[in-house]
């Protein structure tokens, strides 16, 4: 028999609407489709009828468990001859693991291809009316992971680097580690007083946002209770919400209309 094609496919931050043409397509042309978590359901309702759905949702601790079994299903699934789709929240190649995913299919001969999606660390903050750059307030950005801890020995990032040298970081991740993130920034040169928003459920109806600075955010996140999936996005350009936050006020406008004429 020969062997199917598998893709790695981003299915956008959340909204079902913001998954690419492409990403479509190779949802509706899907014998077996895996997907993860933080991907939207909704969008398995333009598979095929016959397809298999695959769920492969990721709990704490048993990550590289589930990701071996993954990889066994990609292979298994392509060498039977089917059209595989891969279905990942955001960007496959944004903490996505993609990479490890393509290599075991480029070691085992199987055809396929990566196709892009929207990133959280982008939409999430652009549908709280925060652009992450801005020609008045920031010309670098910087994704990251915001989980790792140095008392857990999983903390790499070059905190000097981001406190002094990137304008606005989207940390993804990081809301159970906030308290950490502020006071590493803070300890690398980066001002107490500078703007975060931690924006929950990105770019869905059930996105909140709630903002402050390094000194206060901690406890507003905590008031709100905001927890996973959310964005913590530190940087001037969070100042610029108040001015442009459209998603809100599109929403009020739909739930004032419910009912009306």
């Amino acid at each position: 028999m020969t062997t199917g094609k598998v893709y790695l496919v981003g299915a956008g931050p959340g909204d079902p609407k913001l998954i690419t043409v492409y990403g479509m397509e190779c949802i509706q042309k899907a014998d077996v489709i895996l997907y993860d978590r933080l991907a939207n359901e909704a969008l398995l309702q333009y598979a095929e009828d016959d397809a298999e759905l695959i769920f492969c949702g990721k709990l704490p601790g048993k990550h590289e468990l589930i990701q071996e079994q993954i990889h066994e299903l990609l292979v298994e699934k392509a060498c039977e001859g089917k059209t595989v789709t891969r279905l990942k929240g955001g960007d496959p190649c944004v903490f996505g693991r993609v990479g490890e995913e393509a290599e075991v299919l480029a070691e085992r001969g199987i055809r396929y291809e990566i196709v892009p999606g929207i990133t959280s660390g982008i939409a999430a903050p652009a549908y709280a009316g925060i652009p992450v750059t801005h020609r008045d307030h920031a010309s670098s950005f910087a994704i990251v992971t915001g989980h790792g801890r140095a008392e857990k020995g999983e903390d790499y990032l070059n905190w000097s680097a981001l406190a002094q040298g990137i304008d606005t970081i989207a940390f993804y991740m990081g809301v159970g580690n906030l308290s950490y993130i502020c006071k590493k920034l803070i300890e690398h040169g980066k001002r107490s007083d500078t703007p975060v928003a931690v924006i929950q459920w990105g770019t869905t109806e059930k996105q909140q946002t709630v903002t402050g600075n390094l000194e206060t955010i901690e406890y507003v996140a905590a008031n709100a209770q905001i927890t996973h999936p959310a964005i913590v996005l530190v940087g001037e350009v969070v100042g610029l919400r108040e001015k442009i936050k459209w998603f809100e006020e599109l929403e009020g406008k739909k739930e004032s209309n419910i009912g009306g004429n």
